[in-house]
Order: C-alpha cells, then structure tokens, then sequence
C-alpha cells in the first residue's frame, strides 16, 4: 500500500519582468496521490501562491494599490480506467482570488473532464473540457493533446493549453521544452471607482526550457528560463469586460523550485 500513495511538497520562485512593471510569484504546492484499486486513483492537491506586483516609479499613480495578490486552491481529481487503453478524469477545483481581505466574494471553482484513449505502446490522445482561467478569467473551453512516447529517454506531449518535449540523459536529469497559455485573475477588496473595475487579469502564452535534477533520494531542483507572448495585464468589470489595460509588453521569465517527493 505505500508504493501505491505519493506525497510531493514543493515551494516556487518566479520572476517575469517587463518594461514598466515587474510580477514576482511565491507559490507552495502540497499533493498527494493514493491508488484506490486498479481501476481508480485519487489525487488531491493543495496550493497556495503570493504575486507582488512592482510599477516603475512615476508611472501607474492611481494604481499604486494594486501590489499584492493571494490564490488558494484546492484541486481533487478522479481517475477511473474503464478498460486498459481508455480512461477517464474528473477534477474539481475550488479557489478563491483575492487582494488582502477574503470574503465569500472571492470564491470561485474550475474543473475539468477528460478522455485519455491509449492508441498504442507509445501513443495515446487526450480530448475534454475544462473550466479554467488560461485567459484570465474562468471560461469553459476545450481541451486535447497527443501524446507520443519516443524512446525511454524522449517523450512529446502537443495539444491545448500546454505542450511539452521531455529528454532525460540519465535517472537524475530531466530537460523540457514546453508551450503553455495561462493566466489568472483575482477579485479586487473593493471597486475601483475611476473605472468600475473588480478584477484583475493577468495572461500569456508561455515559452520556457526547464531543467529538474534529482539531488537526492527524495529532492528534487528545477530551475526554468523562457519567454512570455502575448502578455495581457487587465482590468475588468463584474461582466468580464475590459476597463483598464497596463499595456506592459511581453518579458522573460526565470523560476527555481525545490520538491520533496515520496
């Protein structure tokens, strides 16, 4: 019984500067992960993230409010396999986004429901629908991948909103190359009144190599350079409807993270 759980507890720096405005992230992941027969697997996990958010001085005044961020999350998933090449997954993801002050207001949930066909050895397809927030705010859209393993070494993942090429030389190391859209928004503690504005949305398309190398028996170091396409720092009103774009440009990202798994 204890091969079949897994418990993984991770902590997440990231920077992703920008022209007039910097966004750094904290974020601390709690997972487990137990077996329940052969046909079914629960998956639990728990998430908490921290942006600050740094303007060029002299610039965004009215803004100047709008510095600190805070994301609880708690997904569960459930797996079920109905034969040995198809399974089905079913998440379900309650959240609340908020500034400083929680409030009944803030509470929202995502989920999710896939279908993962196994084709063959090596090649498996992956169609759903999700509820998420890859472009800012929650919208139910579709989801799919192609999934296609190369070699013991290589395997490559291409779909909506994340794919990714994966290669390890060895036990210890694994590099990445991944493409993903994502985003997030949270409520603001009380109404902008220059605007009207509830919410703020953040947004981007996500180009990044990573490396995880596994120190030791149960830690593991990853550190991730890449680029952000595309990014949309927004304002919104109860409707979802733009009041306020920063306009800050596309920027790099570079992250570090530990993880204890076992």
């Amino acid at each position: 019984m204890k091969a079949q759980n897994t418990l993984s507890a991770e902590m997440n720096l990231k920077t992703e500067p920008t022209d007039k405005i910097d966004f750094n992230e904290t974020n601390i992941i709690v997972s487990y992960n137990k077996k329940i027969n052969t046909e079914n697997e629960i998956k639990n996990t728990f998430e908490y993230s921290k942006l600050n958010v740094n303007y060029e001085e002299g610039n965004f005044l009215s803004q100047e409010n709008l510095d600190r961020f805070n994301q609880l999350q708690n997904k569960i998933e459930f797996s079920h396999y109905v034969s040995n090449s198809t399974k089905l997954i079913f998440s379900v993801t309650p959240m609340v986004n908020f500034q400083q002050n929680l409030n009944m207001s803030d509470f929202a949930i995502l989920g999710s429901f896939e279908i993962v066909q196994q084709l063959n050895l090596n090649t498996s397809i992956m169609l759903g629908a999700a509820r998420t927030t890859v472009f800012g705010y929650p919208k139910v859209m579709p989801t799919l991948s192609l999934n296609y393993k190369l070699n013991n070494a290589s395997a490559l993942s291409i779909g909506f909103p994340d794919s990714r090429f994966s290669y390890s030389n060895n036990i210890r190391n694994k590099f990445s190359l991944t493409n993903s859209f994502n985003g997030n928004f949270y409520n603001l503690d009380e109404k902008n009144t220059l605007n009207n504005a509830e919410k703020m949305t953040l947004s981007q398309m996500t180009s990044a190599f990573e490396y995880e190398r596994n120190v030791d028996k149960n830690w593991f170091l990853n550190f991730k350079a890449g680029y952000d396409f595309n990014k949309k720092y927004n304002l919104i009103d109860s409707d979802n409807h733009k009041v306020y774009d920063f306009n800050t440009g596309n920027g790099y990202i570079l992250g570090i993270g530990i993880k204890y798994k076992q």
